[in-house]
């Protein structure tokens, strides 16, 4: 039987998946028509948010409690920014909270998942891990 610490893997795994679910949105940058030289320059400019997280996630991955911080308090931070940024496009409280769910509450959680993972380390906690049984 394999042991595979669940609480560790989990924030930095779901750190990685909205880091490049948020990537997605640079890809707007490529236009036809413009050279190739200035889409990626563009491409780039959008990028620079990714390229923010991916430092943050590094940090956290070596300080799990600071790092776990610093992504429940950017969650925090930009929620009420992209909520009001999406309302006033589109006039809907739902859509709105929705796109809240998508874009800031994945880092909510990873940072909570940092600091949970934090403490339990700390703490020796033999409750972290699972057991996956094998085939055989």
């Amino acid at each position: 039987m394999k042991s595979v610490l669940l609480l560790y893997w989990a924030p930095r795994v779901l750190a990685m998946t909205a880091i490049l679910f948020v990537s997605i949105f640079s890809l707007d940058a490529f236009h036809a028509g413009l050279p190739l030289k200035t889409q990626i320059l563009d491409w780039l400019m959008h990028m620079i948010p990714s390229f923010v997280l991916i430092i943050l996630l590094v940090i956290a991955w070596k300080w799990e409690n600071i790092g776990g911080i610093i992504f429940l308090s950017l969650g925090l931070a930009f929620s009420p920014y992209v909520f009001w940024g999406n309302y006033t496009m589109n006039h809907s409280v739902w859509m709105s909270f929705f796109i809240i769910l998508t874009i800031t509450f994945p880092f909510i959680l990873v940072g909570a998942l940092f600091i949970l993972s934090h403490h339990t380390r700390k703490k020796g906690n033999r409750f972290t891990s699972f057991t996956i049984p094998s085939a055989s």
